[in-house]
């Protein structure tokens, strides 16, 4: 088990240094069969918060700027909590930031609820449910409901946690596009933050393309993947939300009227119909991470 630790904090390091090659080329098939798809529609997702931090709270920034913006003002967005931690959720600050965070009309759901952002298939049984239900909990107490959305720590799940997960009434979601943000102390500048959303976006292209992926309320939910605890995010968040219409049009993708989600209700929809179904499902997951996991399973 001490070799997952090893193996993801290799990916995370892999992932965030790794060159990024141009996105596929559209072809005329694609773009044709294109047309007879549903438009897309962003799904945003934040990692790892909410950030605990008394200056310049990143969380907080991002709250602000998803609700003004010169893209789509009014965006409401999934924010998956270290509900415990002592730099995230375990701390006064963080619960008053989740408490925000829903007054605001986004969703609360659950990554972590351990001190650190453990891998939960390091946990055992009794711990992991244990955690399971006090991230539950702390979710519960503020938005008078159990979470249904959970995003392992690190992407990672087997037979077992998703048996746990699903006892829970928790649905994994994982995603299309990662910003590959996810370093937060030291250099956490992306340079390659457009080349990066562009060559994933093109992946995901040819996925909708093939109608692999569902349309819910007439537009096909794609996930995106920030940390909104990283300060460079919450520095570049309209910029990033940019990137992505410009990567929709250079990748000849029809974005919704509304490209982002504004209504907490049609957000869910379109999470739960993104959740994986099935443990033994082939899922996509961003940068090396497959690799990462097919190889330790091996």
């Amino acid at each position: 088990m001490k070799s997952l630790a090893i193996v993801a904090l290799f990916a995370l390091a892999l992932s965030l240094s790794a060159c990024i090659g141009g996105p596929i080329a559209l072809t005329p098939q694609t773009a044709q069969r294109l047309q007879a798809q549903a438009p897309i529609r962003f799904l945003l997702t934040f990692d790892d918060g909410p950030s605990a931090s008394g200056y310049a709270n990143p969380s907080r920034s991002v709250i602000q700027d998803l609700a003004h913006n010169p893209v789509q003002p009014g965006i409401k967005a999934i924010f998956f909590l270290q509900t415990e931690a002592w730099r995230s959720g375990g701390s006064p600050r963080g619960r008053k930031t989740m408490e925000r965070e829903h007054a605001g009309g986004h969703i609360l759901a659950f990554h972590t609820a351990t001190r650190w952002h453990s891998n939960h298939r390091l946990l055992n049984d009794e711990d992991l449910a244990q955690t399971l239900r006090l991230g539950a909990a702390t979710i519960a107490s503020i938005t008078g409901a159990a979470p249904n959305l959970v995003r392992p720590p690190f992407w990672n799940y087997d037979l077992r946690t998703f048996a746990a997960y699903q006892r829970h009434g928790m649905h994994i979601l994982l995603t299309d596009l990662s910003a590959n943000d996810g370093k937060i102390w030291g250099f956490n500048a992306s340079p390659q933050r457009r080349a990066n959303l562009l060559r994933q976006l093109s992946l995901v292209r040819e996925r909708i393309a093939l109608g692999e992926l569902p349309t819910v309320d007439g537009v096909i939910p794609v996930v995106v993947t920030f940390h909104d605890i990283n300060r460079y995010t919450a520095r570049h968040l309209p910029e990033y939300l940019q990137i992505l219409m410009d990567s929709a049009q250079a990748n000849g993708l029809k974005t919704a009227a509304e490209p982002f989600y504004t209504d907490r209700s049609a957000l869910e929809r379109g999470a739960l119909a993104r959740t994986v179904k099935d443990a033994h499902e082939v899922v996509h997951l961003p940068g090396v991470w497959n690799w990462v996991w097919d190889a330790d399973a091996h």
